[in-house]
């Protein structure tokens, strides 16, 4: 081997081992980064002629483990879906309020059952009188309140979705593009793993939405498509459309057109949260919630409403009312239509015909709705019917709630044990979901930066730039001789 020869082989020794510090120190910087693909330097030796002629840097590598990321990735949608369930029984829970709050549904008809009986004990008692007109009314507006909730929740669900179908159609043509740089720099000969780390981060991104699974393809590209066998990404971007409702009320449904569907490409697909095109992601648990859960806790309301207007809509309730008159309560001031039940509970009041405040009168509850003129103070008859309307069993109407009977204490009790036991499942769900997301990850974490291995490759890495500056400087002492001669 030459002197030449020893210095080419030094100075190319030099250029390798620069990139591997680059390398290393990239690694350690983006050791905390998402998205971030481990780097690996790939060398081999040259050979000119019959002779080794140093070392090559061939490029480096990106570290990826598409088994591993696309297993996560499906862990983070369940999360995401799991999530919107429980986060929706949450708010629904809460809505009805646990049975042993004063505050809550339940305590609302334990309170105008008490002032009920202190009324009747004290017929001719204006304060009592009024303490049942204010625990009717008491009660009426927190059904209100609770149907309120879901309505609004309702609308924030539709909101959020078209907010979520604007990103993702963003974020698809990103992938796109990034598609397009990836495949001009690899083609070029240049180093795409930045873009790919972008990349992977927006795959991430969308995958929390809708789960994808990523094909990849010539050059560095990849395609996306759903569970489903949607594409979202190919050779272009999928237009995914939706139309957001402003305002949302209880009738208003996917089934009968007064709300938007979701298209892709112009096509309408599925929404259902288990399968479909967009099943298992937050999209699809966003349509649960706005199409099913919600509607399903209106529905269980409603029926709590009609179970209240019919309980005191009887003669066995208020013998002075006639027939095809409302009782106690109504549907916003009318008589109860059993073919409108939708949306009942935000429209169930008092009786105007009992509220001072509304040119009612006070004592009606007592000498019942249909008097024409107050009758004896000391009479409780009809404070007692109102009370056992209240206290008996019966079989509610509709709700999925019918073929057991109950009073109305026990109907609302057992509508919020519903709702409970719903939240504790989706939270029990959530839980499991979380702990293999974790698990998925500390995985991917493994595979990824490890600065120990870092910080060992770096200590190589300055040995070996050392020995071959050492090389350099002995060629150097050995050309010095020789111009010596």
């Amino acid at each position: 081997m030459s002197i030449s020869n020893a210095l080419a082989n030094a100075l190319t020794g030099l250029n390798a081992v620069s990139r591997a510090a680059d390398v290393v120190s990239s690694n350690v910087a983006n050791a905390m980064t998402e998205g971030y693909g481990k780097r690996e330097i790939e060398l081999t030796s040259q050979q000119v002629g019959k002779s080794g002629s140093g070392v090559s840097v061939v490029g480096v590598n990106r570290y990826y483990d598409p088994v591993t990321t696309g297993e996560r990735r499906y862990a983070d949608a369940e999360v995401a879906l799991e999530g919107t369930r429980a986060e929706f029984y949450d708010t629904y829970a809460e809505a009805m309020g646990q049975v042993d709050e004063e505050d809550s549904i339940a305590g609302r008809i334990t309170g105008l059952e008490t002032a009920l009986i202190e009324a009747a004990s004290r017929p001719d008692s204006e304060a009592r009188l009024t303490t049942v007109l204010d625990a009717a009314q008491d009660l009426a507006k927190r059904i209100n309140d609770a149907a309120d909730v879901i309505t609004d929740t309702r609308m924030a669900a539709d909101k959020e979705i078209g907010q979520t179908v604007d990103f993702l159609n963003s974020a698809l043509q990103q992938v796109v593009d990034l598609n397009v740089a990836i495949q001009k720099q690899i083609t070029q000969g240049y180093d795409a793993n930045a873009l790919m780390d972008q990349r992977q981060t927006l795959v991430d991104q969308i995958s929390e939405i809708i789960p994808v699974n990523e094909i990849q393809k010539d050059n560095g590209m990849i395609a996306l498509y759903t569970n489903g066998g949607a594409f979202l990404v190919d050779s272009k971007a999928a237009t995914l459309e939706f139309t957001a409702t402003p305002t949302i009320s209880a009738d208003m449904t996917l089934d009968n057109g007064a709300l938007s569907g979701l298209t892709i490409n112009g096509v309408a697909v599925s929404t259902d949260a288990e399968k479909g095109a967009i099943a298992g992601g937050k999209l699809a648990g966003l349509f649960e919630v706005r199409d099913e859960l919600a509607p399903q806790a209106q529905l269980e309301l409603d029926a709590l409403a009609r179970d209240l207007i019919e309980r005191f809509q009887t003669t066995d309730a208020d013998a002075t009312l006639t027939t095809g008159a409302a009782g106690l309560f109504t549907d916003g001031g009318s008589v109860f239509d059993t073919a409108d039940e939708e949306g009942l509970a935000g429209r169930i009041s008092v009786n105007a015909l009992v509220d001072p405040d509304a040119g009612g009168d006070l004592w009606k509850l007592r000498d019942g709705l249909g008097a024409l003129a107050e009758g004896d103070q000391g009479d409780a008859t009809i404070l007692n019917s109102l009370t056992e309307a209240l206290q008996n069993s019966r079989v509610a109407s509709s709700g999925g709630l019918t073929g057991i009977e109950r009073s109305a204490l026990g109907l609302a009790s057992d509508i919020y044990s519903l709702a409970q036991t719903r939240q504790l499942n989706a939270e029990a769900d959530l839980s499991y979901a979380s702990a293999r997301q974790e698990s998925l990850e500390e995985i991917e974490l493994a595979n990824g930066v490890d600065t120990d291995y870092e910080m060992q490759r770096l200590l190589v890495i300055e040995q070996t730039y050392a020995a071959n500056a050492k090389v350099i400087e002995t060629i150097q002492t050995l050309m010095d001789q020789l111009m010596g001669i």
